[in-house]
């Protein structure tokens, strides 16, 4: 079976694990929708992330592509990384689709930057992102996170994969440089 479908199917079969497990109504479902569209809207398409505190519990668990799993967080934080983005990059972005099923909401979305600052061009770029945040909500706040971005298509993985090129490039001229450096001696 392809990839994307075995992901496709653990993510129906979580949901209608959860639903099993609960009942609940198409108004809770779209209150759901909505206190997404809303965290989206305004902390990431507009730089209203003083509203942080109208979607995220006072604390929430994280699981991202990257070191973060498992992490529990403040709810401030999520106005932080916001900040970090809209101090150094004008950023906009578009939902595409919005799943839902009780408590858990699935939205694909891109987040676009246009950089403002030296720093913004140098660690977000001027990119079109897409990512796939998958949140749980308890009590019309949001207390899971879970978050799978295209890293690739931005700078950060530059960041990382170009200064490790580059030292490996200079450790394998060493011993070229080693060498030289004795037969001019020599002569």
């Amino acid at each position: 079976m392809h990839r994307s479908k075995i992901i496709a199917a653990s993510f129906v079969a979580a949901l209608g694990a959860a639903s099993a497990q609960e009942t609940c109504t198409d108004e809770q479902v779209e209150a759901n929708k909505t206190l997404a569209r809303g965290f989206y809207q305004n902390l990431w398409f507009t730089d209203n992330t003083d509203r942080y505190a109208d979607y995220v519990a006072d604390t929430y668990q994280v699981w991202d592509i990257g070191d973060r799993k498992g992490v529990t967080e403040r709810a401030i934080e999520q106005k932080r990384i916001a900040d970090r983005f809209h101090d150094n990059a004008e950023m906009t972005g578009e939902i595409q689709f919005m799943v839902a099923d009780c408590e858990r909401v699935a939205t694909r979305w891109t987040a676009t930057s246009k950089p403002t600052t030296l720093m913004g061009r140098i660690v977000i770029g001027n990119i079109t992102l897409p990512i796939v945040n998958v949140i749980t909500i308890k009590d019309g706040k949001m207390v899971e996170f879970w978050n799978h971005r295209h890293d690739i298509d931005t700078n950060q993985v530059a960041a990382k994969t170009v200064p490790a090129f580059i030292k490996g490039f200079m450790l394998g001229l060493l011993p070229f440089g080693f060498l030289y450096w004795r037969a001019r001696r020599k002569s």
